[in-house]
């Protein structure tokens, strides 16, 4: 399907691009200070310990940068539900796919994205106004990895913890066996979060590069260039 008239659609509305940003600042400081938390520095000085607090403000940092990430997801949960969000971020968007036409989709976007192919014309119509297909798929895997760690992460937590939050995740040391498990587990799901960034910026750069609709700047100004007569239709 050719399409020659292209508008400037308001896409991504403010409480989505508000969660994405904070989402993304949250991930970058929990990664560096979750780093540090695991291996630490030795930084030498002629100070005596009660008059350095440095690690203690790194662990704060971390665990404001949690907060404020679950912050995030609720919040995103809760416009995703909400009769004010439009058709690109309802909860409708992210239904898994379990039709052919969505499996036509999904196949068009890894050929064309990740395999770097000139998919041929089906008979469904591949074009994407939101989210695409591969997009949607890693997004709902990310949202229950990220609860993977809250979990972990919580479950580490509460030893120390003076809260009733924390220990609601008590539970989650005797499930995996030791802390050496959550810990090993926490870790690895932060590598997954790393790995999927840097995909994620790959494709956003190389698909505004490929078809030039402002899909880089979408989520600064919220608009994208879309076809037309796809700006009024569901991106399902």
């Amino acid at each position: 399907m050719t399409f020659s008239n292209f508008k400037k659609a308001y896409v991504w509305q403010y409480p989505v691009r508000i969660f994405h940003w904070l989402n993304a600042i949250c991930i970058v400081v929990l990664c560096i200070t979750g780093f540090i938390i695991a291996d630490p520095p030795a930084i030498m000085s002629n100070k005596g310990a009660y008059e350095q607090f440095w690690f203690g403000w790194i662990r704060m940092i971390h665990f404001i940068a949690a907060y404020l990430f679950i912050l995030a997801m609720i919040l995103r949960v809760y416009w995703a539900l909400s009769k004010s969000v439009n058709q690109f971020a309802s909860w409708r968007a992210f239904i898994p796919f379990l039709s052919r036409k969505g499996w036509i989709k999904i196949w068009y976007t890894v050929k064309r994205e990740m395999l770097l192919q000139t998919p041929k014309k089906t008979d469904v119509d591949t074009e994407v106004v939101g989210h695409n297909p591969i997009a949607i798929m890693s997004y709902v895997l990310m949202f229950f990895l990220a609860l993977v760690m809250i979990a972990t992460g919580f479950a580490l937590y509460e030893p120390n913890a003076s809260w009733f939050l924390p220990k609601m995740f008590k539970w989650v040391v005797p499930l995996l066996g030791n802390d050496y498990n959550v810990r090993l587990i926490h870790h690895l799901t932060m590598w997954v979060f790393i790995l999927f960034s840097i995909v994620h910026i790959y494709l956003v750069f190389f698909t505004d590069w490929q078809e030039g609709r402002g899909e880089a700047s979408a989520m600064l100004s919220g608009f994208k260039f879309v076809p037309e007569d796809r700006i009024k239709e569901n991106n399902a």
